[in-house]
């Protein structure tokens, strides 16, 4: 039997201990390039710090633990950690009541202490996965449960090897899940095979009405000190998120709101959006000449092309585009093929380095788009698809977007099939339910590699 490496359970303490030594080191630092310190450099200052940050890191303890995390939300959960301690550690300073602290000297310490922190934590998350990766640090899992839930959760863990699962087995009654190549017995066999394995935790993925069978699968894991989670059977049809509510001791799940439906999370989105395409703009007139020139010289007809399309909450807006075909009479109802006729040689071009949409920085300085989001489609095709896929008009629960979650995952340009156009549609859902400024601003970043270096459905 291979037995876990003995120092995994050290690591959440390691990185927490690497946290502080940031956070001193930027004081330090602080310290020796003031040139005239003042009493924020005081003992009584470094040891609130301190103080502080624990606070901090008790409220986010998790972040050092959790298997599952993306690099959007862990820049969140920064930006989160750092804003409870700095308001905890101005508290605190306004207790202490020193007068010769300068203010500057205490935005200055957090415009260097947050970059660090969040860029340690980018990197500790990176080193985990590949720790994991190597065979180390994980845990040992089992399921109960062979049906479509079960299912589903095993593929979800054997994903990416940096989570740290190692399955164990797959344990069920029903003669199909032989098939399955985890598979190692019935129920029976499932006390016997945790006290030989070292099994770390327990997943329960029963239809309802097993509720005897349930409790008995808690029993065992009680009595080997095994940790229990409980897979609720909603998840073979619903792939949305909940979150876990009460009402006494009665849990209730609830379907997750969008975030977008808070005012605050408008209020940023919109500031972003401002901003960025106000920016755009300004040094537009750089690529909009000679791009306009282009248009013209490659075909006659006008240098935009405006196009009827469903925005927010099923409205019609008008998206703007640099034309890129020969003025036609289908662009309402043809979608753009790789080798379609209709489009010139430089409007190829335009299309494949996506530049053709520069011109809907307008439409996000005037409200109908934002930067990132699901992407427009044309009337016809939000008849046609809305009629066809489930939860298609949920992606116009928010703004649509210059780029998306779906585009750089690789579901853009033509959807030959309708596979294509509901996976679009997962993806765009999910954005919709999970959207933070992190997330946009990877989606960004991921977006400008791709054009970059050049993406097989640009067309």
């Amino acid at each position: 039997m291979v037995r876990k490496g003995r120092y995994g359970r050290f690591i959440r303490g390691l990185f927490t201990i690497v946290d502080f030594l940031i956070l001193n080191l930027t004081y330090l630092f602080l310290y020796f390039l003031n040139d005239s310190p003042d009493d924020f450099f005081s003992r009584q200052v470094w040891f609130m710090m301190n103080i502080s940050f624990a606070a901090s890191c008790y409220i986010y303890s998790n972040i050092h633990s959790r298997r599952v995390v993306f690099a959007d939300r862990v820049v969140l959960t920064a930006i989160k950690s750092v804003a409870v301690f700095a308001v905890i550690f101005l508290a605190s300073l306004l207790f202490l009541n020193l007068e010769n602290i300068h203010v500057l000297t205490f935005v200055e310490f957090y415009l260097i202490f947050f970059p660090l922190l969040s860029s340690w934590w980018l990197f500790s998350r990176r080193m985990l996965k590949i720790y994991r990766n190597k065979g180390f640090n994980f845990k040992r899992i089992i399921i109960i449960g062979g049906g479509t839930v079960g299912l589903r959760l095993l593929d979800e863990m054997l994903e990416d090897d940096g989570y740290g699962y190692r399955i164990m087995g797959l344990f069920d009654n029903n003669e199909n899940a032989k098939a399955i190549s985890y598979y190692k017995g019935g129920f029976d066999k499932i006390d016997d095979f945790i006290k030989e394995n070292l099994i770390d935790e327990m997943y329960c993925t029963l239809p309802d009405g097993e509720d005897n069978l349930v409790q008995r699968m808690i029993k065992i894991a009680d009595s080997n000190a095994v940790d229990f989670y409980y897979v609720p059977q909603f998840g073979r049809a619903i792939k949305r998120q909940f979150e876990l509510q009460s009402i006494g001791n009665v849990p209730i799940l609830a379907i997750r709101s969008n975030p977008l439906s808070k005012t605050i999370n408008r209020v940023i989105k919109r500031a972003f959006d401002l901003l960025f395409s106000t920016c755009a703009l300004a040094v537009s007139p750089i690529l909009f000449i000679p791009i306009a020139i282009g248009i013209k010289v490659s075909s006659p007809g006008p240098i935009f092309f405006r196009q009827k399309r469903t925005g927010y909450r099923g409205k019609e807006f008008t998206c703007y585009k640099f034309r890129t075909m020969r003025v036609n009479n289908e662009s309402d109802k043809l979608q753009a093929s790789e080798h379609d006729p209709r489009k010139t040689k430089f409007g190829d071009f335009l299309r494949r380095s996506s530049l053709d949409e520069l011109p809907q920085f307008f439409n996000v300085w005037r409200g109908d788009m934002s930067i990132v989001g699901p992407r427009p489609h044309m009337l016809k095709h939000t008849k046609d698809y809305s009629a066809l896929i489930d939860k298609y008009m949920v992606r116009h629960t928010i703004k649509p977007g210059i780029t998306g979650w779906a585009q750089v995952n690789g579901y853009r340009g033509e959807t030959r099939e309708l596979w294509q156009m509901e996976k679009r549609v997962e993806y765009d859902v999910w954005y919709a339910e999970n959207w933070n400024l992190m997330l946009d601003f990877k989606i960004i970043f991921l977006t400008v590699w791709n054009a970059v270096k050049g993406e097989k459905n640009a067309f």
